[in-house]
């Protein structure tokens, strides 16, 4: 289930960054940021959701699923293949991830 909202969260903090992105680089409507800040706030909302004996922590093993998430959204939405670096560097912060998830911890 921690996989699922990583990734959901993960999705609304990227397309809410992404909205100031397109207002701020690209020109687009303030209008943009409405929806932004909602998801943003979505994304706040979904990483309260994440069992985890700390806050840090919960974060700390998102980073590896939002920088999944981020390559995955440079591929489909910036229309820019990922390249080996981008995916070993995938690997990497999953395996980060997995180690925070999965090890024992002692509080």
């Amino acid at each position: 289930m921690a996989f699922l909202i990583y990734t959901l969260a993960a999705f609304a903090e990227i397309a809410g960054c992404f909205s100031f992105w397109a207002w701020l680089k690209e020109g687009r409507s303030a209008l943009w940021l409405f929806p932004g800040c909602l998801s943003l706030a979505l994304f706040a909302w979904l990483l309260t959701l994440i069992d985890a004996s700390a806050a840090g922590r919960a974060y700390a093993a998102y980073g590896g699923i939002y920088i999944t998430v981020a390559v995955f959204w440079m591929w489909c939405a910036d229309g820019i293949r990922p390249d080996r670096a981008d995916l070993l560097g995938v690997a990497l912060s999953l395996a980060g991830t997995a180690v925070i998830l999965f090890a024992p911890h002692k509080g």
